[in-house]
């Protein structure tokens, strides 16, 4: 037990560690803000969908439609309740954290609501869980896609939900995820030309160094904007639902409704993630709270160099997997 959980404290600080070279190279000049946009579409066009691709063609998980479509649902219903608890809880207590209006308590729901979904969670399935890798990309799937339906009307008011809804559908990675999916189901994944194969699987592998540094480098941008005077209770309240209440939660769910092991893993690994980055992205473009924001995803994000191999401890330990 003490010997597997160092070695998933050491991979999850291997993890942390590409996202402080991103910071640093942010610092230094090296990583420019004005590279950021480039980047991100080129890891989210490109890279991810690249991945994705060749982990579903080379893996051997999907046996049937039902289970092509469970872990989609798992993370499409998880990420909705997150949202909506993280919603009533900052309706409920609100005042106290200082949440004073609808524009910091929406933002506090969407950062609290979602975790950090793929940049963390991927390298850590392919280090400790690589059966669980085509499940992990289909339930991210369902995660993004309830963040571009519901996340959307919640920070939004409810303003270009419908156009966001369809730009969810026809993003790069589902498509790809799509192809990959009927290619594998149809067998006519021997047909695929050798160079193609080889070819996402070496963007494939680009995608998560990348993106974790894109995400140190924006953490530090924030860091630096972050405004701390009175957010010790927001702080408190964003920690303890998002690294507290939610893998209580999500744990259950992995013990009494994840059919299989490949799922059940893939619970445990979004149980013990932070908050995601890419929410503030969101909160920015509809002009609601960016410091409550930053507040939620820079003090989960430095717990969770601690919480994250906890409670992938703890769930390898409950769910014996």
């Amino acid at each position: 037990m003490i010997a597997d959980t160092y070695q998933i404290f050491m991979s999850v600080l291997g993890v942390f560690l590409v996202v402080a070279l991103g910071a640093s190279c942010r610092r230094a000049g090296w990583l420019t803000p004005n590279a950021d946009r480039s980047l991100a579409n080129l890891t989210a066009k490109v890279l991810l969908p690249a991945l994705f691709f060749d982990r579903i063609l080379s893996g051997d998980r999907i046996a049937s439609l039902l289970d092509a479509w469970t872990p989609p649902l798992f993370g499409f219903t998880i990420t909705v309740i997150g949202f909506l608890l993280g919603l009533g809880l900052a309706r409920l207590l609100g005042g106290w954290m200082g949440l004073k209006d609808a524009s910091s308590r929406s933002a506090f729901a969407l950062g609290v609501g979602i975790c950090n979904y793929g940049y963390i969670p991927l390298p850590l399935a392919e280090r400790f869980y690589p059966d669980a890798m085509v499940d992990l990309i289909l339930h991210n799937v369902g995660v993004d896609l309830a963040l571009w339906s519901v996340g959307v009307a919640i920070i939004s008011g409810g303003r270009g939900q419908q156009r966001q809804w369809w730009r969810s559908l026809i993003s790069p990675p589902l498509v790809a995820v799509v192809i990959a999916m009927t290619l594998k189901r149809t067998g006519w994944v021997d047909f695929v030309p050798q160079p193609i194969l080889l070819a996402t699987e070496k963007l494939g592998s680009c995608s998560v160094p990348l993106g974790l540094m894109l995400s140190g480098a924006l953490i530090i941008d924030f860091l630096k904007d972050a405004d701390w005077g009175g957010a010790i209770r927001t702080i408190v309240c964003a920690v303890g639902f998002r690294q507290l209440v939610m893998p209580v939660a999500i744990l259950a769910v992995a013990t009494f409704l994840a059919r299989t092991v490949q799922m059940q893993q893939v619970l445990m690994l979004q149980a013990a993630m932070p908050a995601a980055i890419f929410p503030i992205v969101l909160v920015r473009l509809y002009d609601r709270d960016t410091v409550t924001s930053m507040r939620v995803i820079l003090s989960t994000s430095i717990f969770g160099i601690v919480m994250v191999p906890f409670w992938l401890a703890v769930g390898k330990w409950w769910l014996g997997v």
